[in-house]
């Protein structure tokens, strides 16, 4: 039985895979830090995403490596946790790296995550994978990322590249976040409400994973994200009319300032700022998405 590896594999989105994984027939191991919150079909293996150890053993054999390790971007940005989020996915990466050259036969294929975030925060320009990279903290992670990626996969292992957009899923993710505030009538225009939300379904999300582990052609950067990104406006008013809510309080960009590191603590940037991403290299290769509009994405998931 093919055996994939999902580092980094313990989140919302990693269990999501896995499941995935399993139903099209896959063996899953999973390495992470601490055990998944819920049982699932997988195995789970600990690493601590820097050192090389006995965890490099779950490696030997397997038909393909998924590395979707990094601290959550969803904090308060002190200098800690700013080192936290870009040496965990250096790290991880580049230990992968290691482990892989001690194997006798590489992995044939190694899915990278990175981050639609490279692009920075154009107002209205839509980006594409050949579009210029943005300025400041997450354009200088996603970076680091894709360069400590480049220096460690194997030669002779095809590398994928996914630079994911905001990931819209039932079992965690800031769509539940933002399901919450909606429940409550606070679900309404943040900040100025024209900051890009690009967006991909869970179910396409895996999808696209799949694809990226089984399809021989597929190599080097993607950005995952639904060919139709929409506005925080927009975004918002789709979320409160799938969960019935006709009422959605704004939330001005000094209210966010104030409130996201204080009540959510979180950074207020993620709210405030945005991008539009759309994925030239997809549309081109034919990869047809189950949910292309935001209504009947979210619809589904609410």
């Amino acid at each position: 039985m093919n055996t994939i590896v999902i580092a980094g594999g313990s989140g919302f989105l990693g269990r999501s895979l896995a499941h995935h994984l399993h139903g099209a027939g896959k063996r899953v191991v999973i390495l992470s830090r601490s055990a998944p919150k819920t049982e699932g079909p997988w195995t789970h293996t600990r690493w601590d995403g820097r050192t090389l150890a006995d965890w490099a053993s779950a490696l030997e054999g397997c038909s393909a490596i998924v590395n979707l390790a990094g601290r959550t971007v969803d904090c308060v940005k002190t200098p800690d946790h700013i080192d936290e989020i870009l040496r965990s996915r250096v790290d991880s990466t580049r230990v992968l790296g290691e482990a892989c050259a001690r194997m006798g036969t590489p992995p044939p294929v190694w899915v990278q995550m990175s981050t639609a975030h490279l692009y920075g925060d154009p107002p209205t320009a839509v980006c594409t994978e050949s579009s210029p990279f943005g300025l400041g903290l997450a354009p200088d992670v996603g970076r680091a990322w894709e360069a400590e990626f480049a220096k460690a996969k194997p030669e002779g292992t095809r590398g994928v590249v996914l630079r994911t957009s905001f990931v819209i899923g039932k079992g965690g993710g800031a769509l539940s976040r933002l399901a919450g505030l909606t429940r409550f009538g606070l679900g309404g225009t943040v900040g100025s409400g024209t900051q890009g939300m690009s967006w991909i379904h869970e179910r396409d999300m895996n999808r696209l994973f799949e694809r990226a582990i089984t399809d021989e052609s597929m190599t080097g950067p993607y950005i995952a994200s639904a060919p139709n990104p929409v506005n925080n406006r927009d975004f918002m008013r789709t979320l409160r009319k799938a969960m019935k809510m006709p009422i959605g309080l704004p939330a001005f960009s000094w209210m966010v300032r104030l409130g996201a590191p204080l009540v959510l603590k979180t950074d207020p940037e993620l709210a405030l700022y945005g991008r539009y991403v759309v994925s030239e290299r997809l549309e081109g290769e034919g990869f047809v998405f189950e949910f292309p509009e935001l209504a009947g994405a979210v619809k589904d998931l609410v």
